[in-house]
């Protein structure tokens, strides 16, 4: 059977109230009911819906004081009423939708109060508690017990950031001007001059340490990505960033928005189904000629599947048995004729048409192409009909036959210079410049090392190994199941775990790499290279190494337990049918959301990098890749075929005849570059790299660039000198206690009493 269109709306994150309940709010609620009313005496036999604004925000302020308190029982009591109150004061509130309002009331209210700097206080406590750092060290197993305070704590937090960070249509003006003071105070220095999403970063690279295995990891990981997405921006933002940057670099405009190209798109047709390979393979058997019914003209290869006219014997000597995964070509197809020039049409709109982009009849992407191929182009025609070059002139065309003309004219017509380009050329000139540099030191160092070491043990192709690094700490009860159905729950949730630990760690990088690259290109190539070096092209290899179309269907959640639903609707009883009944999509949204996350990181790691083009060729990527393209969702299937694209010409001829779909596919859905052969697989471009070499002058320009922007014990020959009396003289230069009692002494001995040359002044020296 084949599988069916997946109707899935890529965006920053799934919908909000999916986003709250997926973030496991069933936190001990009976626990966060009883406290709450214990604080204000008044209050006591009324419903907190209709008290007054005042009364309510004299309860909140009553909370305030209460966190002050040394006793830290007392501290988590208060904490669980916050709780209580973020999470809507569910237990007044008779459907989902009163929970949802009351919370995003409650919340704006708690924000206003104050509330998220005395939690940041408190967390960081939490955070400097070495008593329970150590403690956690030497426990043999670690259970949800050792975490209750960070939970608490980071599940306020986060309700915070989520709730706020997402506009509505009937938000109130003050709401709107609260949001854009909160992201402002995200962004800026809270607590010890770094901003919070540093302090976050602590955390992972602390529990990654072995220092702090009792971190509760999944929601450290949700809260910095929603941070990170609230206060850079996400994919809507950075496009019209990006917009924005080019206009001031006086660059012409993007010849396309890639969101809505991309959300225009529509999936091809998966590889064919387990009956026809059986079916193919019997017929081959028989020494029949193999027919196969005709298939639509954007169908992909078939997958593992070799082709049945060609002998083993004639396949080249570079051609990998583990890559023979070729399509069954047998008699040409008539619709596979002219894939290029007549493109499907498209399909039935599946959102309004003013969301849609009406393309002319062809590609769906602008060709482009680059400053260095026009060079490339002209010196290779120079050399071959006046045999000599010009150095980088583009310009210059005497000589030259009208053909090459007209290509050259048609080559400028689709240039297009990138930010990045444009960034380089600049530092290459600031280089030979030293002394015209100034600039601040505005670079945070991120480490996401630590990250692909949580991404590995979450991983679901990983075996459990007894050095990984624990991340179930936040999922494991304290005594473990004894019957079947807890069992079955507790494997549900480990699973779920595990998946949001991806669904927020391929996020975030992905989001750290774009505003790298939009805020300057080296910023991103420092942090790609930490990456590549960290083995995280392996690792994401290793990731799609499984059914994929398992993962992606998979249905590790159990409806009746999300949160608000948990708590308005009466709990049935648990049995086994309870918990496998699960939503009734044809997909997972967070781990369709991961794939395409992880397929775009690899994408920008390897993007123009041939040393690591060659990794994806080393570690067998292409049938790995192939095999993803089962899952028939356009955004997916156009990040697959880019990864296969770029390392099509060092994958062979055979590779090549006998994947003439996917080669197809890729000339359909990947944009083009006009000279770029990458589907003949030139001897001269095919040519084995030095990847060392490559990588050491990349490093190499890294480093010059840290080095003049951010070192701040730079050379002091190059270093800017301040010589301005004013500014010197406005300093404020800390000197030692004993120096304000002797320093008429020191005038005394080291200025009147020594005689003044004046003359030697008026001297050269």
């Amino acid at each position: 059977m084949e599988s069916p269109n997946l109707e899935f709306e890529y965006g920053d994150a799934d919908t909000l109230s999916t986003e709250l309940s997926g973030r496991t709010v069933r936190l001990s609620t009976d626990h966060n009911r009883a406290p709450c009313w214990c604080f204000l005496p008044a209050a006591r036999g009324r419903r907190w819906t209709e008290l007054r604004a005042e009364e309510q925000r004299a309860y909140v302020m009553r909370l305030l004081d209460a966190l002050e308190v040394t006793d830290r029982d007392k501290r988590l009591k208060v904490a669980r009423a916050i709780l209580y109150l973020a999470q809507g004061v569910f237990d007044e509130c008779d459907t989902e939708v009163d929970v949802l309002h009351w919370s995003r009331h409650n919340i704006f209210l708690l924000y206003d109060m104050g509330l998220f700097t005395a939690l940041l206080e408190l967390l960081s406590m939490e955070i400097d508690n070495s008593q329970a750092c150590s403690s956690a060290v030497r426990k043999p197993a670690i259970s949800l017990a050792d975490s209750t305070e960070l939970r608490v704590l980071l599940s306020i937090m986060y309700l915070m950031v989520e709730t706020i960070r997402v506009q509505t249509e009937d938000d109130r003006p003050e709401w709107r001007a609260a949001r854009e003071a909160f992201k402002k105070e995200l962004g800026s220095p809270l607590y010890n001059e770094e901003p919070f999403a540093l302090l976050l970063f602590t955390m992972v690279t602390k529990f990654c340490s072995m220092n702090a295995p009792h971190f509760p990891m999944k929601k450290v990981l949700l809260l910095l990505w929603k941070t990170i997405l609230f206060t850079l921006g996400g994919f809507e933002e950075l496009q019209e960033m990006k917009v924005r940057g080019r206009e001031r670099l006086r660059l012409p405009p993007l010849p396309e928005d890639s969101i809505k190209v991309v959300r225009a798109m529509r999936a091809a047709s998966p590889p064919a189904s387990a009956m026809e390979l059986i079916e193919q393979q019997q017929q081959q058997k028989r020494g029949r000629r193999s027919r196969r019914p005709l298939v639509k003209q954007d169908s992909l290869d078939t997958y593992n599947e070799r082709d049945p006219f060609k002998n083993d014997d004639a396949r080249d000597d570079e051609d990998d048995p583990e890559d023979a995964d070729s399509g069954i070509e047998g008699e040409v197809d008539p619709l596979d004729r002219d894939v290029i020039i007549q493109p499907p049409l498209p399909p039935p709109p599946l959102r309004p048409p003013t969301e849609r982009v009406n393309f002319p009849k062809g590609l769906p992407w602008a060709p482009k192409v680059r400053e260095k191929d026009i060079e490339h182009f002209l010196e290779t025609s120079r050399n071959k009909f006046i045999g000599f070059t010009l150095g980088n002139d583009t310009e210059t065309l005497v000589g030259l036959p009208r053909p090459i003309h007209e290509s050259v004219k048609t080559l400028k017509q689709h240039k297009y210079v990138s930010i990045a380009e444009v960034q380089i050329k600049r530092e290459e000139e600031l280089q030979q410049c030293p002394l015209s540099l100034v600039t601040p030191f505005v670079f945070v160092h991120s480490l996401p090392i630590a990250l692909l070491k949580l991404l590995l043990a979450a991983a679901p192709t990983s075996k459990a190994k007894t050095d990984s690094i624990n991340i179930l700490a936040d999922v494991l009860p304290e005594e473990m199941p004894i019957t079947v159905l807890q069992s079955m729950k507790l494997g549900i949730d480990v699973n779920r775990h595990k998946e949001i630990i991806v669904k927020a760690i391929s996020a975030l990088l992905l989001l750290l790499l774009k505003h790298f690259k939009l805020n300057h290109i080296y910023q991103f190539e420092i942090v790609s290279q930490h990456l590549v070096f960290a083995n995280c092209i392996p690792l994401i290899l290793k990731f799609f190494n499984q059914n994929i179309m398992s993962y992606i269907s998979a249905k590790n959640s159990i409806c009746v337990l999300d949160f608000p639903h948990c708590v308005v609707h009466e709990m049935p009883e648990l049995t086994a049918e309870s918990l496998e009944a699960g939503d009734s999509s044809q997909f997972c949204w967070r781990n369709l959301f991961s794939c395409i996350n992880l397929l775009r990181i690899l994408n920008k790691l390897t993007k123009w990098k041939h040393s690591r083009t060659m990794m994806l060729v080393v570690f067998k990527s292409a049938p790995i890749l192939k095999r993803a393209l089962k899952v028939k969702q356009a955004m997916m299937q156009l990040y697959v075929l880019k990864l296969l694209k770029i390392q099509t010409k060092y994958l062979g001829r055979q590779w090549r005849k006998s994947n003439m779909k996917t080669m197809s596919a890729i000339y359909q859905k990947v944009r083009h570059r006009l000279n770029d052969d990458w589907a003949y697989g030139n001897d001269i471009d095919a040519r084995p790299w030095d990847f060392q070499a490559e990588e050491c002058a990349l490093r190499e320009s890294i480093e010059k660039f840290n080095g003049r922007r951010y070192d701040r014990n730079r050379n002091g020959d190059f270093a800017p000198v301040d010589n301005c009396l004013q500014s010197v003289l406005g300093q404020r230069v800390e000197l030692p206690e004993d120096f304000h009692y002797s320093y008429e002494m020191w005038l005394e001995r080291e200025v009147f009493s020594q005689p003044i040359q004046w003359e030697g002044l008026l001297q050269n020296p």
